[in-house]
């Protein structure tokens, strides 16, 4: 990943994100392609390869709202983006960048940061992938949240130019100094009105509560026989057959050797006490997700999260090569260890206990279970608040695309007379247009036996 010897300077870099503006114009990028397109069957393909009994959940999460819909459609996403022009200026990309996959967990300091926090779909992309669908989150989130149209348009454009000025601001830091930089909620959150600080301060109270021993004591019981168990509460939650527990015992062996020694040792003074299988998310339902509660021997307890990776849908759907070295990591090591490789990369900070399994045909990687991980509601902000949280989202994901070092050529190509803005506006407007009717036809067909979605 390093620059070669010679490496141009950031003047260099800025006018070759101009001259890009040549090969791909910047208005390019507002368009909309009009190819024939049948999204609910790429929904029902995914739902072929994920656990059946789950499928009738994900239909009813992804039905509960236009927003709700749009969380589950990452692939889609990426289908239609890898059939139009892009900006040829890759980046480790999050493939999933809507305003509900930011929020709030802890550092190994034990202090609160505000980041990126969902990478099963990172890969190597055009940075405008992540921020059209940032952006084009805003705006069905708004118009599911019943806004007016000019706050709606408001915080779409707000956000495009927000992470543009942090990309300008990043370009010119020392590379090490941006490594080291990262969101601080709470010193951030004294330039926030007094309606966002109300709202912060909500969020970081309910995010510090949401620990491991809170989530232990939530989702476990005595059973019969007084032992520790998770609660069961079907489909959400349930028990795995012995045979699957029995192998996922073997294969927590594989991620103890994937993470670093220190939390190895740690480790080693628990011992595994239950097993659960636990629905998550919307676009996630189905696939295979576990959770793990271990217990030392004086009775102190800690969940792990156990999380099925497949193929990033950039790859799958938006037909994007990805770097000698990624295809390399996953074929060594599967999909799981891609997602943490990815997620160390665009996190700020990331979860010590981040590790990977590879096992025959699925891949899995493992963090900790809502280490005070909290978020926001954005649909229940008011107006105010839902412009500087759309704004504080497009800043980290600025900050998360500075990692790769194209910031510089971000910025040239950008450039400073709001054309870039304008095109991006115009795309994700009309996108935002284009997922209401994919959400409508779901509604519609969802119930429709055989239908697979």
């Amino acid at each position: 990943m390093m620059r070669s010897k010679g490496l141009n300077s950031g003047q260099d870099l800025k006018r070759a994100g101009r001259e890009q503006r040549r090969i791909m114009p910047r208005s390019k990028l507002g368009l909309l392609h009009q190819e024939p397109r049948d999204p609910l069957a790429i929904l029902a393909e995914q739902n072929e390869t994920r656990l059946s009994e789950l499928v009738p959940l994900r239909i009813e999460r992804m039905s509960a709202s236009e927003f709700a819909f749009y969380r589950g459609t990452a692939a889609i996403m990426a289908s239609d983006l890898g059939r139009e022009a892009d900006s040829g200026i890759f980046v480790a990309a999050c493939g999933d960048a809507h305003v509900s996959n930011f929020g709030f967990y802890a550092s190994p300091q034990r202090n609160l940061l505000f980041d990126l926090n969902d990478f099963d779909e990172a890969a190597w992309a055009p940075w405008e992938w992540d921020l059209k669908r940032l952006v084009t989150s805003v705006i069905v989130a708004g118009r599911s949240s019943q806004r007016e149209l000019d706050v709606i348009m408001g915080a779409a454009r707000e956000a495009i130019e927000s992470y543009l000025k942090a990309t300008r601001s990043i370009a010119k830091l020392d590379p090490l100094a941006h490594y080291f930089s990262h969101i601080d909620p709470s010193s951030a959150g004294r330039l926030l009105d007094r309606e966002s600080k109300q709202v912060l301060r909500a969020a970081l109270k309910d995010a510090q509560k949401r620990t491991g021993t809170r989530a232990a004591r939530r989702l476990t019981t005595i059973d019969e026989v007084g032992i520790l168990r998770f609660r069961t509460s079907p489909p959400t939650m349930t028990r795995p057959g012995p045979e699957v527990e029995r192998l996922l015992q073997e294969a927590l062996q594989q991620y103890e050797a994937s993470a670093n020694i220190d939390v190895r040792m740690l480790l080693g003074q628990y011992k595994v006490q239950d097993i659960a299988r636990r629905a998550v998310g919307v676009g996630s339902v189905g696939t295979r997700c576990f959770v793990t509660l271990l217990r030392d021997r004086v009775g102190n307890t800690m969940i792990l999260q156990t999380k099925e990776a497949g193929r990033s849908v950039i790859e799958q759907y938006g037909g994007i090569a990805q770097p000698a070295i990624f295809n390399e990591l996953v074929a060594a090591n599967g999909q799981g260890a891609r997602v943490v490789g990815l997620q160390r990369i665009l996190q700020a900070y990331s979860d010590p206990f981040l590790g990977y399994i590879d096992r025959d045909v699925r891949s899995f990687y493992v963090r900790q279970f809502q280490d005070m991980k909290g978020g926001i509601d954005i649909e229940s902000l008011a107006d105010v608040p839902f412009a500087t949280y759309a704004r504080s989202c497009a800043v980290v994901l600025a900050r998360a695309h500075g990692q790769s070092g194209r910031s510089a050529e971000i910025a040239g190509y950008a450039g400073a007379s709001g054309k870039l803005t304008n095109s991006l506006m115009a795309w994700c407007l009309g996108y935002a247009d284009r997922a209401r009717g994919d959400f409508e036809k779901f509604v519609r067909e969802a119930g429709h036996a055989g239908s697979g979605v």
